[in-house]
């Protein structure tokens, strides 16, 4: 078949590369327009138009639905990956196929901007994704096909997200072998639905009063955006990983810190959480060790 993708991150590169070599054609690609970044707000290109440039593959930049006019007529279907635009039903039944998406839980279940991220901060025992059919509704399209793996509960979501995009390339060559043998998806069930809104700075401000395993399941899940964050000494601290101590008997407070040799303990309402690595206000990301060394932390001094 004659395909495009449609995609912007680094986890739409997998499918990106499969399909190259594929018995598929990859006719061209669709990303989302480059926004300012950084401190200086430079216009920087995304992922998948960085992948295409170096590749010789045409990539077209997309603000809106409306941008895909006249380069879909020559499409069989269009595979869509974190894409980030909401489409109309006129631009899905353009392609004589129309959009598959690949969605990274296993729907109804999380439905929404932040799947595996709503995955792991609700302590999911699974990660999943599933290919379905786009229509004009939030992730409500009929199914071609699923997959489900236990959770590693030490996974942040950067690193589920890399193992479920390469996983996902198999889901994608099967669906699209599946649409070309003229299979139907099935519909959504209608029981098990639930929304996975996207993940605010607001809403990544720790609260230490909360037990161990919930703020531990927080910093998992908010990695790598918009990272887990608490104060010290008025300053923001950004939390990129931690672990549940289980070896230490220390009685702490809620955000109260206890500085070892080797490691930064914090009290939590129920137990201590250990932190493994921190971004301190306008510094690198580093370990938690060398900041608490750098900072001269002195005895019950508290986060948050």
């Amino acid at each position: 078949m004659r395909i495009a993708l449609a995609g912007t991150p680094q986890i739409a590169v997998p499918t990106l590369e499969w399909l190259l070599t594929s018995k598929h054609e990859l006719v061209r690609v669709f990303t989302t327009s480059a926004k300012p970044s950084g401190r200086g707000g430079q216009i920087g290109k995304s992922d998948v138009a960085l992948w295409c440039q170096e590749n010789t593959v045409e990539c077209i930049e997309i603000a809106k639905a409306e941008d895909f006019q006249r380069s879909l007529d020559d499409i069989d279907c269009v595979v869509v990956i974190a894409f980030g635009i909401l489409l109309p039903q006129y631009v899905l039944d353009q392609p004589t196929h129309g959009f598959i998406n690949l969605h990274f839980s296993e729907l109804p279940r999380w439905r929404g901007a932040a799947p595996v991220q709503r995955a792991i901060e609700h302590g999911d025992t699974h990660l999943g994704m599933t290919v379905f059919a786009l229509d004009a509704g939030m992730d409500t399209g009929p199914i071609y096909r699923r997959a489900s793996f236990e959770r590693n509960p030490q996974l942040r979501t950067s690193e589920a997200l890399s193992f479920l995009a390469a996983e996902g390339v198999t889901l994608i060559q099967d669906s699209l072998a599946d649409i070309s043998a003229g299979v139907s998806p099935l519909m959504q069930s209608a029981a098990g639905v639930s929304v996975a809104s996207k993940i605010g700075k607001d809403e990544a401000l720790l609260d230490w009063s909360l037990s161990a395993d919930v703020i531990h399941r927080k910093i998992l899940a908010f990695y790598p955006n918009p990272i887990a964050r608490t104060l010290f000494r008025g300053d923001l601290l950004k939390v990129t990983n931690a672990v549940l101590s289980t070896t230490c008997e220390e009685k702490l407070q809620p955000g109260e810190l206890y500085i070892s040799k080797s490691a930064v303990l914090v009290g939590t309402s129920d137990g201590l959480l250990e932190i493994l690595t921190v971004i301190p206000q306008g510094k690198n990301e580093m370990k938690a060790a060398d900041w608490a060394r750098g900072a001269r932390i002195n005895p019950g001094e508290y986060i948050g």
